[in-house]
Protein backbone atom coordinates (compact mmCIF):
# COMPACT_ATOMS: atom_id res chain seq x y z
CA UNK A 1 0.00 0.00 0.00
CA UNK A 2 0.91 3.61 -0.38
CA UNK A 3 2.93 5.54 2.12
CA UNK A 4 2.54 9.06 2.13
CA UNK A 5 5.08 10.43 4.30
CA UNK A 6 4.22 14.55 5.15
CA UNK A 7 7.34 15.12 7.05
CA UNK A 8 9.92 15.28 3.99
CA UNK A 9 7.67 17.94 2.49
CA UNK A 10 8.70 21.76 2.41
CA UNK A 11 7.47 23.28 5.39
CA UNK A 12 7.61 26.69 3.75
CA UNK A 13 6.10 26.80 0.02
CA UNK A 14 7.97 29.67 -1.70
CA UNK A 15 5.52 32.68 -2.29
CA UNK A 16 5.04 34.40 -5.05
CA UNK A 17 7.11 37.79 -4.83
CA UNK A 18 5.56 40.48 -6.78
CA UNK A 19 8.08 43.37 -7.66
CA UNK A 20 5.43 45.98 -9.21
CA UNK A 21 3.01 48.60 -8.98
CA UNK A 22 -0.08 48.41 -11.26
CA UNK A 23 -1.20 51.40 -12.97
CA UNK A 24 -4.17 53.24 -15.00
CA UNK A 25 -4.10 53.36 -18.36
CA UNK A 26 -6.06 53.93 -21.68
CA UNK A 27 -3.59 54.27 -24.39
CA UNK A 28 -4.47 52.53 -27.41
CA UNK A 29 -1.00 52.90 -29.14
CA UNK A 30 1.89 52.42 -26.74
CA UNK A 31 5.47 54.42 -26.75
CA UNK A 32 8.37 54.49 -24.60
CA UNK A 33 6.81 57.72 -23.37
CA UNK A 34 3.65 56.02 -22.38
CA UNK A 35 4.71 52.38 -21.80
CA UNK A 36 2.81 49.00 -20.95
CA UNK A 37 5.31 48.23 -18.57
CA UNK A 38 8.57 49.45 -16.57
CA UNK A 39 11.61 47.14 -15.95
CA UNK A 40 14.03 47.86 -13.23
CA UNK A 41 18.07 47.69 -14.77
CA UNK A 42 19.62 49.79 -12.27
CA UNK A 43 20.92 46.60 -10.98
CA UNK A 44 22.81 45.19 -13.87
CA UNK A 45 26.38 45.29 -14.54
CA UNK A 46 27.63 48.12 -16.29
CA UNK A 47 28.31 45.83 -19.35
CA UNK A 48 24.82 45.14 -19.37
CA UNK A 49 23.21 48.76 -19.52
CA UNK A 50 23.69 49.43 -22.95
CA UNK A 51 20.22 47.60 -24.14
CA UNK A 52 19.13 47.69 -27.90
CA UNK A 53 15.67 48.51 -28.74
CA UNK A 54 14.74 45.38 -28.96
CA UNK A 55 15.36 42.48 -26.27
CA UNK A 56 14.53 39.29 -26.32
CA UNK A 57 13.65 36.85 -22.89
CA UNK A 58 10.63 35.14 -21.29
CA UNK A 59 9.01 36.58 -18.16
CA UNK A 60 9.77 34.03 -15.03
CA UNK A 61 7.33 31.62 -13.90
CA UNK A 62 5.42 34.21 -11.40
CA UNK A 63 5.29 31.65 -8.45
CA UNK A 64 9.42 32.78 -8.19
CA UNK A 65 9.46 36.20 -9.14
CA UNK A 66 8.16 38.63 -11.35
CA UNK A 67 10.53 39.88 -13.53
CA UNK A 68 12.15 39.31 -17.09
CA UNK A 69 15.40 37.24 -18.52
CA UNK A 70 16.89 39.44 -20.84
CA UNK A 71 19.38 37.54 -23.09
CA UNK A 72 22.39 39.71 -23.08
CA UNK A 73 25.87 38.56 -24.85
CA UNK A 74 26.91 38.58 -20.93
CA UNK A 75 24.17 35.78 -20.45
CA UNK A 76 20.65 35.85 -18.99
CA UNK A 77 20.64 38.89 -16.68
CA UNK A 78 17.24 39.26 -14.31
CA UNK A 79 15.46 42.40 -14.02
CA UNK A 80 12.27 42.84 -12.04
CA UNK A 81 8.92 44.44 -13.43
CA UNK A 82 8.53 47.73 -11.42
CA UNK A 83 5.31 49.29 -13.11
CA UNK A 84 2.75 47.51 -15.28
CA UNK A 85 -0.04 47.96 -17.03
CA UNK A 86 -3.45 46.76 -15.37
CA UNK A 87 -4.50 45.70 -18.69
CA UNK A 88 -1.27 43.24 -18.78
CA UNK A 89 -0.88 41.73 -15.58
CA UNK A 90 -2.56 38.46 -16.86
CA UNK A 91 -1.37 38.11 -20.37
CA UNK A 92 2.55 38.37 -18.55
CA UNK A 93 1.33 36.00 -16.37
CA UNK A 94 0.11 33.43 -18.37
CA UNK A 95 3.51 34.21 -21.05
CA UNK A 96 5.70 33.71 -17.94
CA UNK A 97 3.31 30.35 -16.70
CA UNK A 98 3.95 28.54 -20.38
CA UNK A 99 7.61 30.05 -20.62
CA UNK A 100 6.87 31.80 -23.96
CA UNK A 101 9.94 33.38 -25.27
CA UNK A 102 9.22 37.40 -26.52
CA UNK A 103 11.04 40.10 -27.88
CA UNK A 104 10.41 43.66 -26.16
CA UNK A 105 10.63 46.86 -27.66
CA UNK A 106 11.34 49.90 -26.06
CA UNK A 107 13.83 52.48 -24.96
CA UNK A 108 16.20 52.62 -21.70
CA UNK A 109 14.87 55.89 -19.40
CA UNK A 110 16.57 56.57 -16.30
CA UNK A 111 13.66 55.11 -13.98
CA UNK A 112 14.17 51.72 -16.07
CA UNK A 113 13.35 49.62 -19.06
CA UNK A 114 10.42 51.25 -20.97
CA UNK A 115 8.68 48.52 -22.67
CA UNK A 116 6.09 49.27 -25.73
CA UNK A 117 5.61 46.10 -27.73
CA UNK A 118 5.90 42.66 -26.89
CA UNK A 119 6.28 39.68 -29.95
CA UNK A 120 6.78 36.48 -29.43
CA UNK A 121 9.88 34.67 -30.82
CA UNK A 122 10.20 30.80 -31.97
CA UNK A 123 13.18 29.99 -30.19
CA UNK A 124 16.25 26.87 -30.88
CA UNK A 125 14.01 24.01 -33.03
CA UNK A 126 10.56 24.67 -31.71
CA UNK A 127 7.73 26.97 -32.96
CA UNK A 128 5.50 29.45 -31.87
CA UNK A 129 2.81 28.77 -29.12
CA UNK A 130 0.60 31.22 -31.37
CA UNK A 131 1.30 30.32 -35.26
CA UNK A 132 2.71 33.21 -37.26
CA UNK A 133 2.19 35.33 -33.84
CA UNK A 134 -1.68 35.49 -34.34
CA UNK A 135 -3.00 34.95 -30.54
CA UNK A 136 -0.68 36.87 -28.99
CA UNK A 137 -0.71 39.88 -31.21
CA UNK A 138 -4.59 39.48 -31.33
CA UNK A 139 -4.81 39.50 -27.82
CA UNK A 140 -2.42 42.23 -27.37
CA UNK A 141 -4.82 44.48 -30.01
CA UNK A 142 -7.31 43.12 -27.56
CA UNK A 143 -6.27 44.50 -24.10
CA UNK A 144 -5.17 47.59 -25.74
CA UNK A 145 -8.76 48.21 -27.21
CA UNK A 146 -9.97 47.71 -23.85
CA UNK A 147 -10.59 49.04 -20.30
CA UNK A 148 -8.18 48.99 -17.38
CA UNK A 149 -10.43 47.14 -14.75
CA UNK A 150 -12.08 49.44 -12.14
CA UNK A 151 -10.34 47.47 -9.27
CA UNK A 152 -6.44 47.57 -9.08
CA UNK A 153 -6.54 45.47 -6.10
CA UNK A 154 -4.07 42.88 -5.54
CA UNK A 155 -6.44 39.59 -7.27
CA UNK A 156 -6.65 35.97 -5.84
CA UNK A 157 -6.59 33.58 -7.70
CA UNK A 158 -8.49 31.24 -5.26
CA UNK A 159 -11.68 33.88 -6.67
CA UNK A 160 -11.99 31.40 -9.53
CA UNK A 161 -13.29 28.45 -7.56
CA UNK A 162 -16.13 30.32 -6.88
CA UNK A 163 -17.50 31.04 -10.14
CA UNK A 164 -19.59 29.41 -12.42
CA UNK A 165 -17.27 27.17 -14.12
CA UNK A 166 -17.96 23.70 -13.72
CA UNK A 167 -15.41 22.11 -11.09
CA UNK A 168 -16.95 18.57 -11.14
CA UNK A 169 -16.33 17.45 -14.95
CA UNK A 170 -14.49 13.82 -15.02
CA UNK A 171 -15.73 10.67 -13.97
CA UNK A 172 -12.55 9.96 -11.20
CA UNK A 173 -13.70 13.92 -9.55
CA UNK A 174 -17.31 13.05 -9.47
CA UNK A 175 -17.05 9.72 -7.58
CA UNK A 176 -14.58 10.78 -5.37
CA UNK A 177 -17.08 13.88 -4.32
CA UNK A 178 -20.35 10.80 -4.19
CA UNK A 179 -17.80 9.39 -2.03
CA UNK A 180 -17.01 11.86 0.54
CA UNK A 181 -19.71 13.66 0.28
CA UNK A 182 -22.42 10.97 1.74
CA UNK A 183 -25.47 12.16 3.36
CA UNK A 184 -24.72 15.54 2.93
CA UNK A 185 -26.82 14.77 -0.35
CA UNK A 186 -30.40 14.40 -0.32
CA UNK A 187 -31.29 10.88 -0.37
CA UNK A 188 -32.71 10.56 -4.14
CA UNK A 189 -30.01 12.64 -5.43
CA UNK A 190 -27.44 10.31 -3.57
CA UNK A 191 -29.30 7.09 -5.37
CA UNK A 192 -29.99 9.11 -8.57
CA UNK A 193 -25.72 9.82 -8.68
CA UNK A 194 -24.60 6.47 -8.11
CA UNK A 195 -27.38 5.10 -10.80
CA UNK A 196 -26.14 7.78 -13.42
CA UNK A 197 -22.40 7.35 -12.39
CA UNK A 198 -22.43 3.14 -13.20
CA UNK A 199 -24.26 4.63 -16.35
CA UNK A 200 -21.14 6.37 -17.11
CA UNK A 201 -18.82 4.39 -15.80
CA UNK A 202 -20.25 1.12 -18.24
CA UNK A 203 -19.18 -0.27 -21.34
CA UNK A 204 -22.02 -1.58 -22.39
CA UNK A 205 -24.42 1.17 -23.07
CA UNK A 206 -23.34 3.48 -25.80
CA UNK A 207 -21.05 6.21 -26.04
CA UNK A 208 -24.13 9.02 -26.37
CA UNK A 209 -25.41 7.47 -22.90
CA UNK A 210 -22.30 8.02 -21.11
CA UNK A 211 -21.43 11.36 -22.36
CA UNK A 212 -25.70 12.34 -21.19
CA UNK A 213 -25.24 10.61 -17.58
CA UNK A 214 -21.70 12.21 -17.28
CA UNK A 215 -22.83 15.99 -18.09
CA UNK A 216 -25.98 15.34 -16.07
CA UNK A 217 -24.04 14.31 -12.79
CA UNK A 218 -21.56 16.98 -13.55
CA UNK A 219 -24.77 19.83 -13.15
CA UNK A 220 -26.18 17.88 -10.48
CA UNK A 221 -23.22 17.71 -8.14
CA UNK A 222 -21.95 21.20 -9.07
CA UNK A 223 -25.11 22.38 -7.11
CA UNK A 224 -25.37 23.08 -3.32
CA UNK A 225 -28.01 21.59 -1.71
CA UNK A 226 -29.20 23.52 0.88
CA UNK A 227 -31.26 23.17 4.09
CA UNK A 228 -34.63 25.15 3.55
CA UNK A 229 -33.33 27.24 6.72
CA UNK A 230 -33.31 30.69 6.31
CA UNK A 231 -31.69 33.33 8.83
CA UNK A 232 -33.42 35.99 10.09
CA UNK A 233 -33.75 39.22 8.00
CA UNK A 234 -33.83 42.90 9.33
CA UNK A 235 -37.32 44.27 8.61
CA UNK A 236 -35.46 47.83 8.80
CA UNK A 237 -33.18 46.91 6.20
CA UNK A 238 -36.03 45.19 4.15
CA UNK A 239 -37.73 48.93 4.04
CA UNK A 240 -35.09 50.30 3.27
CA UNK A 241 -34.25 48.65 0.23
CA UNK A 242 -37.76 49.05 -1.20
CA UNK A 243 -37.76 52.89 -0.26
CA UNK A 244 -35.04 53.08 -2.72
CA UNK A 245 -36.44 51.36 -5.35
CA UNK A 246 -40.33 52.20 -5.10
CA UNK A 247 -41.77 55.76 -4.38
CA UNK A 248 -45.20 54.95 -2.41
CA UNK A 249 -46.83 52.05 -2.92
CA UNK A 250 -47.29 51.67 0.88
CA UNK A 251 -49.83 49.11 0.84
CA UNK A 252 -47.33 46.74 -1.25
CA UNK A 253 -44.70 47.49 0.60
CA UNK A 254 -46.25 46.24 3.83
CA UNK A 255 -47.21 43.52 2.37
CA UNK A 256 -43.60 42.22 1.56
CA UNK A 257 -42.38 43.18 5.10
CA UNK A 258 -45.10 41.05 6.40
CA UNK A 259 -43.90 38.49 4.45
CA UNK A 260 -40.11 39.18 6.14
CA UNK A 261 -41.70 38.81 9.08
CA UNK A 262 -43.59 35.60 8.54
CA UNK A 263 -40.13 34.23 7.20
CA UNK A 264 -38.47 35.19 10.57
CA UNK A 265 -40.87 33.47 12.33
CA UNK A 266 -40.69 30.14 10.98
CA UNK A 267 -36.89 30.70 9.31
CA UNK A 268 -38.96 29.06 6.24
CA UNK A 269 -40.29 30.12 3.18
CA UNK A 270 -43.96 30.67 2.96
CA UNK A 271 -46.07 28.05 0.99
CA UNK A 272 -47.17 30.52 -1.68
CA UNK A 273 -45.12 32.38 -3.95
CA UNK A 274 -45.81 36.61 -4.38
CA UNK A 275 -47.90 37.50 -7.40
CA UNK A 276 -47.35 40.97 -8.45
CA UNK A 277 -50.83 42.48 -11.02
CA UNK A 278 -51.20 45.71 -12.33
CA UNK A 279 -51.10 47.34 -15.56
CA UNK A 280 -47.97 47.83 -17.46
CA UNK A 281 -44.78 50.24 -16.66
CA UNK A 282 -45.53 50.66 -12.83
CA UNK A 283 -42.85 48.72 -11.46
CA UNK A 284 -43.15 45.12 -11.05
CA UNK A 285 -40.62 43.89 -11.87
CA UNK A 286 -38.39 46.22 -9.88
CA UNK A 287 -40.40 44.99 -6.74
CA UNK A 288 -39.09 41.37 -8.05
CA UNK A 289 -35.99 42.50 -7.97
CA UNK A 290 -36.06 44.01 -4.73
CA UNK A 291 -37.39 41.36 -3.24
CA UNK A 292 -35.12 39.12 -4.25
CA UNK A 293 -32.17 41.43 -3.03
CA UNK A 294 -33.77 41.38 0.42
CA UNK A 295 -34.12 37.47 0.50
CA UNK A 296 -30.34 37.75 -0.15
CA UNK A 297 -30.62 35.06 -2.70
CA UNK A 298 -30.18 34.10 -6.61
CA UNK A 299 -32.33 34.86 -9.34
CA UNK A 300 -32.96 34.27 -12.44
CA UNK A 301 -36.55 35.66 -15.08
CA UNK A 302 -38.62 33.45 -16.79
CA UNK A 303 -40.13 35.03 -19.15
CA UNK A 304 -43.68 32.93 -20.24
CA UNK A 305 -44.08 35.48 -23.27
CA UNK A 306 -41.07 33.45 -25.10
CA UNK A 307 -41.87 30.15 -23.92
CA UNK A 308 -44.33 28.38 -26.10
CA UNK A 309 -43.47 24.49 -25.25
CA UNK A 310 -43.14 23.44 -22.13
CA UNK A 311 -39.45 21.15 -23.50
CA UNK A 312 -38.03 24.48 -22.73
CA UNK A 313 -38.59 24.21 -18.81
CA UNK A 314 -38.79 20.63 -18.86
CA UNK A 315 -36.03 19.58 -21.49
CA UNK A 316 -35.31 17.31 -23.34
CA UNK A 317 -35.01 13.23 -23.06
CA UNK A 318 -31.60 11.87 -23.12
CA UNK A 319 -32.56 9.56 -26.43
CA UNK A 320 -31.65 12.76 -28.35
CA UNK A 321 -28.21 13.25 -29.56
CA UNK A 322 -28.37 16.76 -28.70
CA UNK A 323 -30.39 16.63 -25.35
CA UNK A 324 -30.32 19.37 -22.77
CA UNK A 325 -31.55 20.26 -19.70
CA UNK A 326 -34.53 22.49 -19.69
CA UNK A 327 -33.70 26.34 -18.26
CA UNK A 328 -35.31 25.43 -14.37
CA UNK A 329 -32.50 23.24 -14.31
CA UNK A 330 -29.63 25.59 -15.83
CA UNK A 331 -30.92 28.20 -13.24
CA UNK A 332 -29.44 26.07 -10.48
CA UNK A 333 -26.79 24.98 -12.56
CA UNK A 334 -25.65 29.21 -13.08
CA UNK A 335 -26.79 29.96 -9.36
CA UNK A 336 -25.00 26.93 -7.74
CA UNK A 337 -27.30 26.56 -5.53
CA UNK A 338 -30.44 25.28 -4.59
CA UNK A 339 -32.06 28.23 -2.99
CA UNK A 340 -33.04 31.12 -5.08
CA UNK A 341 -35.87 33.61 -6.40
CA UNK A 342 -37.54 32.73 -9.87
CA UNK A 343 -39.42 35.71 -11.01
CA UNK A 344 -41.41 34.94 -13.88
CA UNK A 345 -42.63 37.80 -16.03
CA UNK A 346 -45.72 37.82 -18.01
CA UNK A 347 -47.28 34.78 -16.12
CA UNK A 348 -50.62 35.75 -17.62
CA UNK A 349 -48.73 35.12 -21.09
CA UNK A 350 -48.29 31.58 -19.64
CA UNK A 351 -51.79 30.25 -21.72
CA UNK A 352 -50.50 31.14 -25.06
CA UNK A 353 -48.40 28.22 -26.13
CA UNK A 354 -48.27 26.77 -29.51
CA UNK A 355 -46.24 23.56 -28.70
CA UNK A 356 -46.77 19.96 -27.86
CA UNK A 357 -48.68 21.48 -24.52
CA UNK A 358 -48.68 24.49 -22.65
CA UNK A 359 -46.32 25.68 -20.12
CA UNK A 360 -48.21 26.92 -17.46
CA UNK A 361 -49.16 22.83 -16.43
CA UNK A 362 -45.30 22.65 -15.74
CA UNK A 363 -45.57 25.45 -13.61
CA UNK A 364 -47.83 24.01 -11.51
CA UNK A 365 -44.98 21.67 -10.25
CA UNK A 366 -42.61 23.81 -9.73
CA UNK A 367 -45.34 25.85 -7.65
CA UNK A 368 -46.08 23.08 -5.52
CA UNK A 369 -42.47 23.12 -3.79
CA UNK A 370 -42.73 19.42 -3.32
CA UNK A 371 -40.21 19.06 -6.39
CA UNK A 372 -39.57 19.65 -10.13
CA UNK A 373 -38.69 16.91 -12.67
CA UNK A 374 -36.12 17.56 -15.41
CA UNK A 375 -36.74 15.14 -18.63
CA UNK A 376 -32.55 15.23 -19.60
CA UNK A 377 -31.66 15.19 -15.34
CA UNK A 378 -34.32 12.37 -14.66
CA UNK A 379 -34.83 12.88 -11.34
CA UNK A 380 -37.03 14.62 -8.80
CA UNK A 381 -35.05 18.11 -8.09
CA UNK A 382 -35.99 19.63 -4.59
CA UNK A 383 -37.75 22.72 -4.20
CA UNK A 384 -38.24 23.70 -1.27
CA UNK A 385 -35.75 26.94 -0.99
CA UNK A 386 -37.76 27.71 -4.35
CA UNK A 387 -39.20 30.81 -4.11
CA UNK A 388 -41.40 32.40 -6.77
CA UNK A 389 -42.26 35.87 -7.47
CA UNK A 390 -44.62 36.61 -10.66
CA UNK A 391 -45.81 39.17 -12.86
CA UNK A 392 -49.05 39.90 -14.96
CA UNK A 393 -50.87 42.61 -16.43
CA UNK A 394 -54.24 41.40 -16.40
CA UNK A 395 -54.93 38.12 -13.83
CA UNK A 396 -58.37 37.30 -15.74
CA UNK A 397 -55.77 35.24 -18.72
CA UNK A 398 -54.19 33.64 -15.50
CA UNK A 399 -55.98 30.00 -14.74
CA UNK A 400 -57.66 29.17 -11.35
CA UNK A 401 -55.09 26.87 -10.36
CA UNK A 402 -51.87 28.95 -11.38
CA UNK A 403 -53.99 31.77 -9.46
CA UNK A 404 -54.15 29.25 -6.13
CA UNK A 405 -50.50 29.02 -5.50
CA UNK A 406 -49.46 32.82 -4.97
CA UNK A 407 -50.63 35.26 -2.72
CA UNK A 408 -51.88 37.69 -4.96
CA UNK A 409 -50.95 41.46 -4.63
CA UNK A 410 -52.24 43.62 -6.60
CA UNK A 411 -50.55 47.21 -7.58
CA UNK A 412 -52.75 50.30 -8.61
CA UNK A 413 -51.46 53.06 -11.13
CA UNK A 414 -50.05 56.09 -9.97
CA UNK A 415 -52.09 59.17 -9.64
CA UNK A 416 -51.52 62.00 -11.25
CA UNK A 417 -50.00 64.06 -7.83
CA UNK A 418 -47.99 60.71 -7.60
CA UNK A 419 -46.27 60.64 -11.25
CA UNK A 420 -45.33 63.94 -10.84
CA UNK A 421 -43.45 63.47 -7.50
CA UNK A 422 -41.88 61.06 -8.72
CA UNK A 423 -40.96 62.46 -12.51
CA UNK A 424 -39.46 65.84 -10.35
CA UNK A 425 -37.38 63.63 -7.69
CA UNK A 426 -36.97 60.16 -9.51
CA UNK A 427 -37.39 60.04 -13.46
CA UNK A 428 -35.40 63.62 -13.91
CA UNK A 429 -32.42 63.43 -11.66
CA UNK A 430 -31.80 59.51 -12.84
CA UNK A 431 -31.74 60.60 -16.79
CA UNK A 432 -29.62 63.35 -16.64
CA UNK A 433 -26.99 61.45 -14.55
CA UNK A 434 -27.07 58.94 -17.19
CA UNK A 435 -26.53 61.65 -20.07
CA UNK A 436 -23.83 63.18 -18.23
CA UNK A 437 -25.94 66.45 -17.34
CA UNK A 438 -26.21 68.58 -14.11
CA UNK A 439 -29.49 69.16 -12.30
CA UNK A 440 -28.86 72.60 -12.56
CA UNK A 441 -28.94 72.54 -16.27
CA UNK A 442 -32.37 71.24 -16.36
CA UNK A 443 -35.18 72.43 -14.85
CA UNK A 444 -38.89 71.75 -15.04
CA UNK A 445 -41.26 74.20 -13.47
CA UNK A 446 -44.40 73.15 -11.30
CA UNK A 447 -46.82 73.52 -14.27
CA UNK A 448 -44.54 71.95 -16.51
CA UNK A 449 -44.34 68.94 -14.61
CA UNK A 450 -48.14 68.75 -14.53
CA UNK A 451 -48.48 69.59 -18.16
CA UNK A 452 -45.90 66.50 -18.64
CA UNK A 453 -47.97 64.26 -16.92
CA UNK A 454 -51.61 65.50 -18.18
CA UNK A 455 -50.09 65.00 -21.87
CA UNK A 456 -49.77 61.22 -20.55
CA UNK A 457 -52.38 60.95 -18.89
CA UNK A 458 -54.17 58.16 -20.67
CA UNK A 459 -51.46 55.50 -20.62
CA UNK A 460 -50.39 53.78 -17.12
CA UNK A 461 -47.30 53.43 -15.16
CA UNK A 462 -44.07 55.64 -15.69
CA UNK A 463 -42.40 54.33 -18.67
CA UNK A 464 -43.55 57.05 -20.85
CA UNK A 465 -42.96 59.50 -18.20
CA UNK A 466 -38.93 58.24 -18.58
CA UNK A 467 -39.04 58.71 -22.80
CA UNK A 468 -40.48 62.20 -21.44
CA UNK A 469 -37.74 62.92 -19.10
CA UNK A 470 -34.60 61.78 -21.71
CA UNK A 471 -36.32 63.94 -24.60
CA UNK A 472 -36.61 66.93 -22.27
CA UNK A 473 -32.91 66.61 -21.00
CA UNK A 474 -31.70 65.92 -25.13
CA UNK A 475 -33.39 69.31 -26.15
CA UNK A 476 -31.82 71.06 -23.39
CA UNK A 477 -28.08 69.32 -24.27
CA UNK A 478 -28.82 70.84 -27.75
CA UNK A 479 -29.41 74.57 -26.46
CA UNK A 480 -26.57 74.17 -24.16
CA UNK A 481 -23.88 72.93 -26.62
CA UNK A 482 -25.23 74.96 -29.92
CA UNK A 483 -26.55 77.95 -28.44
CA UNK A 484 -24.21 78.51 -25.60
CA UNK A 485 -26.80 79.17 -22.90
CA UNK A 486 -25.54 77.85 -18.91
CA UNK A 487 -29.29 76.04 -18.66
CA UNK A 488 -33.00 75.90 -19.81
CA UNK A 489 -36.16 76.14 -17.71
CA UNK A 490 -39.06 74.26 -18.93
CA UNK A 491 -42.27 75.63 -18.40
CA UNK A 492 -45.58 74.16 -19.42
CA UNK A 493 -45.77 76.14 -22.72
CA UNK A 494 -42.61 74.74 -23.88
CA UNK A 495 -43.24 71.00 -22.73
CA UNK A 496 -46.29 71.28 -24.97
CA UNK A 497 -44.78 72.74 -28.02
CA UNK A 498 -42.30 69.51 -27.41
CA UNK A 499 -44.05 67.34 -26.49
Amino acid sequence: MPVFDFNASKEDKEKSIVTYEIFRSAVSNPSPEEPIMIIDVKSWPSSTKALTHHSLGIFTNPVKRTSFEFETESGVVSADILKIDARFVNLCKWLGENHIKVRLSGQLFDDGYHVCKIKEQAFGGGTKLSSEDGFLQFMIDRLLASEAPEDLGEFDDDELENGDILKLTSIQSITDFINCAGRTLPDNIQLWARRNLAVARSNEVSQEERRHAQRALSIMLNIQWKSNFFESIDPVRAREILDEELYGLESVKQRIIETIIQINRTHTLPAYGLLLAGPAGIGKSQIAYAVARILRLPWTNLDMSSINDPEQLTGSSRVYANAKPGIVMEAFSISGESNLVFIINELDKANSGKGNGNPADVLLTLLDNIGFTDNYMECMIPTTGVYTIATANDKCNISAPLMSRFAVIDIPDYSPEEKQEIFSNFVLPKILKRMGMKTEEVKVTKDGVAKIVEVYSQTTGIRDLEQAAEHIAANALYKIEVDKVASVTYDAKMIEELL
